[in-house]
């Protein structure tokens, strides 16, 4: 399953509030500073499902209290495709792409999908993000992330010797 991210450059925090259209929902990253990690850091990412991202920013008290709150920048990725898409499997590859790049990218202020991107992801699922992607990788894959400690080769491969 290829889930395609189409991303929009950073923005900053006032204008996230007033994403309200009809396409304002999908995957969103905020950057900004962190006191350990230092400035244009990646600090947060989430999904806007249900709401648009403008909706779901209301309900984020913290950004504004950031320590650099007038660098904060929000990036948003819609889901792009080639066929038409069910909205139970739009929900379903908006779900699967935030774990996975949360567990891939691990946020400095996520605290969900950090240690796990979760077995109910399918091996096959691949994300690839397009446009002004932020510091996010092109590529991330669950058969990458989900075959073992993402170091390690998973149980049962063997390095290929020259015959």
């Amino acid at each position: 399953m290829k889930i395609n991210i189409l991303w929009t450059s950073g923005i900053e925090l006032e204008s996230a509030y007033e994403a309200d259209g009809v396409s304002d929902f999908g995957i969103y990253q905020v950057y900004g500073a962190h006191p350990v990690y230092g400035n244009h850091v990646l600090l947060y990412i989430g999904r806007s499902r249900c709401q648009t991202f403008g909706g779901r920013f209301l309900r984020h008290e913290k950004w504004p209290l950031n320590q650099d709150s007038k660098n904060v920048k929000v990036y948003f990725g819609r889901l792009a495709s080639e066929h038409e898409v069910t909205n139970s499997d739009w929900d379903n590859m908006i779900d699967i792409a935030e774990k996975l790049l949360i567990f891939a990218h691990q946020p400095a202020c996520n605290s969900s999908n950090i240690n796990s991107a979760g077995e109910e992801i399918p091996k096959e699922a691949h994300v690839l993000n397009w446009g002004d992607r932020g510091l996010l990788l092109p590529e991330v894959s669950a058969n990458r992330f989900n075959a073992g400690d993402g170091y390690n080769l998973p149980l049962g491969f063997e390095v290929i010797e020259d015959n």
